[in-house]
This record gives C-alpha cells, structure tokens and sequence, in this order.
C-alpha cells in the first residue's frame, strides 16, 4: 500500500469517526429527553410504581440511527418502547449496572447473582446507585415468572429503587433465522451471539441517561465484597480519556463505560451486530479510534491500553456452568479473581456452640464461631436449632449471621429464627407464663423471638432493655430441600 492509499484510508477513518461522533450527538440528545420523559412520568406515577403493571416508557420516535441499522422497527410503533414491569425509575445515580438474563434450559443463576451483589452493598451504595435487570425474552409468562422472583427475593431493593425489570417488545427483534455463518460457528450459536448483541444494545441505551457510568454484568456472576469501593477507587486512578475498565477478564463481564460515551459504542454494536460477538466489536471500536495503519500491531495494542485498563485482581468471577446457547457447558473461571472467599471471621465472645444438625465433615459449627472456617451441616428440618450459649451472660449490641457462601450459594437457611435467652430467670418464668412484654413473642422454654433470616442473612440489633442474655438460638421451623451453610456469625457485645 503506497502513501497516496495510506492517506485516503486515514482521512477516511476520520470522515467516518466524525460521522459517528455527530450520529452520537443525536442520540445522546434524543436520549436526554427520554430522560425528561422519565421524570414527567414519575410525577404522574408516584403511588404506583412496585406493581406487576406492564408499564410502558417511550423512546423518542426520531431515533433515526437505530431505524437505520434496524429497518424493521419502521413496521412497529412500539419496537424501540422498554416494557417497564418494576422499579422507581431512579436517574442522578453514579453507577448503573446491567444485567441482561434469558431462559436458560437448565439452572439460572439469577438471584444468587443479585443476592451476591446486593448483599455487599451499603446503604449509602444503594442509594447511589441502580441494577437494572432486562428479561431478554419475549414469552409473556416467563417475563413474570422471573420478575416476581427477584420481587420476591429483593422486596426492600425492588420497592426503594435499587432494582428494576425491564423487557423488550417482541416487535424489537428481527428476523434471526437466515444470518450468515461466520468463524466456523453453528446456526445456533451465530442466532445467540447476534441477539445477545442486541440486547446489549437495548440495555445499554436504557441505562444511559440514569447514571454516570455504566458496568456490564452477566447473571451468573458473584462479586467480591466491597466492590463498589474498589471500583470507585479504581476509576478515579485514571485520567479522562479511557473508555473501558475492565474488573474481569472474562468475555463481556465487569466492563465499564462513562454513560456519555454509551450512544457512540452501541451505534457501533448495532453496525455490526451480526458479525462478530461483542468483546470482539469492542476491540475493532478501540482499533478504529487509535490505531495507526503506518504502525505495527505492538503499537496499536499500547495505544488501545490506554483505553481500555484492566483491574486487578479481578472483582466478579463466573459461576455458571450451564450456557444460555443450548447444550454449551463453560467451565470459565477468572484467574485474577483469586481465591473464593468462604468465610468471614470475627471477634465473638467466648461461648459453648452445639446443634441439632448432622455436621458435614470438618466444617464444624465451632469453626464459623471462631471465624476459622464455615461450618456446614445437611439439610435441616423443623424443630433443628443452632444454639451459642455464653460463657457469662451479656450485654448484645448486634448480631449477624450469614448463610451460604460464594461457592454454594444456594445453602442457605429457610424460615429460621433468631431468638435470644433473657439471663435473668425470674424474667423467663414470666415470659413463659404470661408472654413477652418485649413486643417480641416468646417460646415455651423462654426464648425471645428477635428476628428470622431473609434472603440467607439475620441481622439486627437487640432491645437493651432485654438485660444480659444468656443464649442466642437460630431455630428452624420447616423442613428445607437444601443443605446449609453458616459463613459468618458476628455477636457484638459492648465489650468486644
């Protein structure tokens, strides 16, 4: 190639990079006033925003870019509209994660994902930030079934705005049944990677205008504890001019971008959607806007990682086994993401453990306590009890326990009880005869009701008027199809 066909092809990148950045300016206008259209409809809709209503949020009709690369959508008034099942439709957020899930023909993964990833969060995360979760699908009573799963699972997450569903409309997608084959793959597998693309894309543009930056997540994922932190951290290490982080190596997992640069990528995408996968078209959007064709390959991929910066270790790890695309099984694993970490200690009062449970192996209820190990027993049923009797009675601030671990996550305890042992034995002989007057309700033997576990944790702080407790019990009252798991016990007293 001579320097005349060099030039040509330079000017050429930059007629087109100009094009697209233009095309992206449209976009990101339409999307703003999607983002007043948001707002116009919360003020309409305060009081009824948590419920099963399929509730519909326009997009702007003059989104000409996505008519372009998608001419079918021209043949639908409603293709490009979100069906909104829940959420508060929260925006001024810093960070955004997406979660695209579909049907998978064996296990999904789902809520374990979210429970890993909530379940890190602080309160003052949660209110900072959203997980959108889109149901890629268009089967009506599966759409449901999903969403009031995570409603169920999340009730407090769903009703204060730190999660929503979304789903697209069926009129969204084209034709699919005649792509070309590419890179030796199947019918099959070119049908999924194209339609994962697209919904990449819807996720990604509905996300935009809620957040400053967006974090790709896929639903068979778990999380390292403290990661927002460290991803918070992470980016402010850098300088302006990067386009994605990445916080794992896998495929298109913990990738984050600024939400202003989300119109350009995903009008990239939808260029290319059915050629190659996405991390594959991320890579060639890098190549586009900082390679030189006069330098060789070891300088375009410095130039590239400069914007595209790896974390490390990494902070989300896949857990999945069985894929989304039929029959695939992917045993993919993060090397960066270290070690699991399956247990968390902490400094608990000197007490005598013991429990109803058949204990598995080594992992022994004496090990959790001392915060050596997570103690796991096989699955309990109704009357079953793990009980911590102190040395001497104390005085408890606090307590926390966690079941199930990254991983099985599954193992966690169903309808279980935290009770509490009043130390003073006058006190429990009037609880047993007369009930308490704690507002808490009371056992035959004298225990407290304090709390239950929800989602696999009990947590809470203990009425001081209660006096020095003697015992703290987790008593289960049904039977329960899996085995159990205590990762973590925490007993604050005012001494420790």
């Amino acid at each position: 190639m001579n320097q005349g066909q060099l030039l040509e092809l330079q000017q050429r990148l930059l007629k087109a990079e100009k094009e697209n950045k233009k095309r992206s300016q449209e976009l990101s206008r339409a999307l703003n006033e999607f983002k007043l259209l948001v707002a116009r409809r919360i003020n309409m809709t305060k009081n009824d925003t948590v419920d099963m209503k399929w509730k519909e949020l326009k997009l702007p009709v003059h989104l000409t870019n996505l008519y372009y690369y998608l001419p079918h959508l021209q043949e639908y008034e409603d293709a490009i509209s979100p069906n909104v099942i829940f959420g508060q439709q929260r925006t001024g957020v810093s960070l955004v994660m997406g979660i695209p899930t579909v049907k998978r023909e064996k296990q999904n993964y789902l809520i374990d994902t979210l429970q890993s990833l909530i379940h890190q969060l602080s309160e003052e995360q949660k209110k900072d930030c959203i997980i959108i979760i889109f149901i890629a699908e268009v089967d009506a009573d599966y759409v449901k079934s999903v969403a009031e799963s995570v409603k169920t699972s999340f009730p407090r997450e769903v009703q204060s705005g730190v999660l929503e569903v979304i789903s697209p409309p069926a009129s969204y997608y084209p034709d699919l049944s005649n792509l070309k084959k590419t890179f030796g793959d199947s019918e099959d597998r070119v049908r999924w990677r194209t339609k994962q693309n697209l919904d990449y894309s819807f996720l990604m543009l509905y996300a935009q205008p809620k957040g400053t930056f967006y974090l790709q997540l896929e639903d068979d994922i778990i999380a390292k504890p403290d990661f927002i932190e460290s991803i918070k951290n992470f980016a402010a290490q850098q300088s302006q001019d990067w386009m994605v982080l990445e916080f794992s190596q896998l495929g298109f997992i913990g990738k984050m971008f600024k939400s202003e640069d989300l119109p350009f990528i995903v009008e990239f995408f939808l260029m290319f959607y059915k050629d190659k996968p996405i991390d594959w078209l991320i890579d060639h959007l890098l190549w586009v806007k900082v390679c030189n064709p006069e330098k060789d390959a070891a300088h375009c991929e410095t130039e590239k990682s400069k914007l595209r910066i790896r974390a490390k270790p990494s902070l989300f790890q896949h857990m999945g086994i069985y894929s989304s695309l039929a029959g695939k099984i992917q045993n993919l694993k993060d090397k960066d993401f270290g070690k699991n970490v399956l247990h968390k200690a902490h400094n608990n009062p000197p007490a005598k453990v013991d429990t109803s449970l058949r204990i598995y192996q080594e992992y022994t209820l004496e090990k959790v306590y001392k915060g050596q190990d997570f103690f796991w027993a096989s699955a309990p049923v109704a009357g079953d009890y793990i009980r911590f009797t102190f040395s001497n009675p104390l005085e408890v601030e606090k307590y926390l326990f966690r079941s199930g671990n990254m991983e099985h996550p599954g193992d966690k305890l169903f309808n279980t009880t935290v009770e509490v042992l009043p130390a003073a034995e006058t006190l429990r002989k009037e609880l047993v005869s007369n009930g308490s007057k704690f507002n808490y309700p009371a056992t035959k033997d004298g225990y407290l009701k304090i709390g239950a576990f929800e989602n696999g944790i009990a947590e809470g702080s203990i009425n001081q008027s209660i006096g020095r407790i003697k015992a703290i019990r987790l008593s289960v009252s049904s039977d329960s199809p899996v085995w159990a798991i205590l990762s973590e016990v925490l007993i604050k007293t005012s001494e420790n």
